[in-house]
């Protein structure tokens, strides 16, 4: 089958920018997705949203609870859909063991950040997080403004 035009491997299908301000991110993962057909055809639309979505470790398997891949009208006519349902993560062992690990600390979860096509494969990148606290939030947009101002100011001095 021909590439298709506009369909770039390796591109971000969903990001979750809320966990970057609502949390401090460590360590990442790359995970595999177990996903059924309508959920790759949703994916490939980018029909996702991972804005509540976290990781829980159960049974020695991680799962990907809250994200949102919404149903196409046409891909979906068989199938009863439900576009919030707990997808499995596929990890190592080790991996798993070290997110389970770390998210029985005080503070520390595991969110999904991104999802991402690599070569015909869907993946999920997860990382270790810690909630910041307020005036942290207040000291990121802070700084996040002052490098809008300074680029604004370097643009219109050049």
């Amino acid at each position: 089958m021909a590439k298709q035009p506009g369909k770039s491997t390796g591109s971000t299908i969903a990001r979750n920018k809320r966990a970057r301000f609502n949390y401090t991110l460590g360590e990442r993962f790359e995970a595999g997705l177990a996903l059924e057909g309508w959920e790759v055809k949703s994916l490939r639309e980018g029909k996702a949203q991972l804005v509540d979505s976290y990781v829980l470790i159960k049974g020695g398997e991680a799962w990907l609870l809250g994200a949102n891949i919404t149903p196409l009208p046409s891909a979906s006519t068989h199938v009863q859909a439900d576009p919030t349902r707990t997808r499995k993560l596929l990890l190592h062992a080790k991996e798993i063991a070290k997110i389970f690990a770390a998210t029985q600390q005080k503070g520390f979860t595991c969110v999904a950040t991104a999802l991402y096509w690599k070569g015909h494969r869907i993946k999920c990148d997860i990382a270790l997080a810690k909630g910041k606290e307020t005036h942290d939030k207040r000291a990121t947009e802070r700084d996040r403004d002052w490098k809008r101002d300074k680029q604004r100011i370097l643009k219109q001095s050049a």
